[in-house]
């Protein structure tokens, strides 16, 4: 026991960031609950379009492809970048994926998902060749310390919008687009809540694994008010057949016009890139990663979605990206890359756990309050925001309301990356940044005037 102790410290550098395997691994499986509804919901994205009419994608195919592909990749991020950052298909992703292959049927093309499967594949093979040039990492860099703590507050605020949106806290309403529930005393509602205070407490009683504990505690009442009934544990792993190594590379050339091939990818390099750049972002800056305004391992730990994605498009499901819901397991403690093993091997699990995962998972009122206190969390890098320069408070400022708002890390940034140039040559301040900068900041503006994305 002693040696493989040993073996495992050394691997993973746990003494040096201050953690051990328990630790880790409670930190996995806060992470793994938060994020697992992906293993249902992608497939029910995937095997209808928005119409309810079946794209052809097989949905237990899908499931069984959606838990392999998030496995290899978040390996792929604990083995060889030491980060505990998971990696499954992403939201928005999922959601362009579908439009694609509707646009792709509408066109009179046949073998729709199989094509658009292809995109997913090509766009996985130029994420891996920019991350190998290091031009990702390079991204990255370039960004400034008070435009990286932005990230970080914005998403902190979307993950806990998304947590009281998940929780029926907040719904829609016609006149202010939300507002508060008016269900307050629901037994849904008593549940989320009680979730939020047991956590509360815990973590100012400074109890190791509360985010954990809060959400096995919130279970065990969601199932005494009867809102959750558990009627299986294991499950027969479904047939990846249907889906496995079914994408359509010669035709996307073949069947697709070059302008509607070409735009597609880049959509799909725009989202996967700029998603997975703000949360390594926002998930260092939370943990404490980010060191002289720069991530080590940066490029690793970008390789990991590149060799994802193409590895999902093999199995059937779209685009690989980071999990904003990592920042639950790092507020659990999560320091490296053991926390990203232990979640691949839950992702392997749920392949015969199904009907237990489905349960905890599908039920928004148990998983709600851990979002709420990481999002409440990782606001606290709003101090580190140089306010009183206007050319870094405004660009941070837009980042900051603009993922939340726009529920679209991508576009957040975007509204960041424009304005931050402009600021920096309006006020004179031209070279206190990276002439890619401005590059990139041209790019995100050609993005929206031209893509239309």
């Amino acid at each position: 026991m002693f040696e493989r102790e040993s073996m495992l410290d050394r691997f993973f550098k746990l003494k040096r960031n201050n953690t051990n395997a328990v630790t880790e691994l409670a930190a996995a499986a806060t992470t793994f609950l938060t994020m697992s509804y992906i293993i249902f919901v992608q497939p029910a994205i995937l095997s209808a379009d928005f119409n309810g009419n079946p794209t052809g994608m097989d949905f237990n195919a899908v499931m069984l492809a959606t838990c392999l592909s998030a496995a290899l990749a978040t390996f792929i991020m604990g083995v060889y970048a030491n980060y505990p950052i998971a990696q499954a298909p992403g939201m928005g992703e999922n959601i362009f994926f579908v439009s694609v292959i509707m646009s792709i049927s509408a066109m009179g093309v046949k073998n729709a998902w199989q094509i658009s499967l292809g995109i997913v594949f090509i766009s996985g093979i130029l994420f891996l060749i920019i991350s190998v040039l290091n031009v990702r990492e390079k991204l990255l860099n370039i960004i400034s310390p008070s435009m990286k703590n932005a990230i970080a507050v914005g998403i902190g605020l979307f993950i806990a919008f998304l947590g009281m949106q998940k929780a029926k806290l907040i719904v829609a309403a016609p006149g202010t687009l939300i507002q508060m529930s008016g269900d307050i005393l629901s037994k849904d509602m008593g549940i989320f809540l009680f979730g939020l205070l047991i956590i509360a407490v815990l973590l100012m009683r400074r109890v190791k694994g509360a985010i954990l504990i809060g959400i096995i505690c919130s279970a065990v009442m969601a199932s005494v008010f009867g809102k959750i009934e558990f009627s299986g544990i294991v499950s027969k792993p479904p047939s990846i057949a249907p889906t496995f190594m079914k994408m359509d590379v010669a035709g996307v050339f073949r069947s697709l016009p070059v302008q509607e091939y070409l735009s597609f990818i880049v959509i799909f390099l725009f989202m996967d890139v700029f998603d997975t750049i703000g949360t390594i972002i926002g998930v260092g800056e939370q943990a404490g990663f980010i060191v002289d305004n720069k991530l080590p391992r940066a490029n690793r730990a970008l390789i990991s979605d590149a060799v994802g994605t193409a590895a999902g498009a093999c199995l059937g499901t779209s685009t690989i990206t980071s999990y904003i819901e990592s920042a639950s397991g790092v507020e659990a403690g999560g320091r490296t890359g053991l926390t990203s093993v232990f979640i691949s091997i839950f992702f392997i699990c749920a392949v015969f756990f199904s009907p237990l995962i489905k349960v905890v998972a599908s039920y928004d009122a148990v998983t709600a309050p851990a979002l709420v206190i990481v999002g409440a969390m990782m606001t606290k890098n709003v101090v580190n925001i140089k306010w009183a320069d206007y050319s870094e408070s405004i660009p941070a400022f837009l980042i900051m309301m603009g993922i939340p708002l726009t529920c679209s890390i991508s576009n957040g940034l975007a509204f960041g990356f424009i304005s931050y140039p402009l600021m920096k040559l309006f006020s004179g301040k031209t070279g206190e940044t990276s002439w890619l900068v401005y590059l990139l900041g041209a790019i995100f503006l050609c993005r929206y005037l031209f893509l239309k994305i």
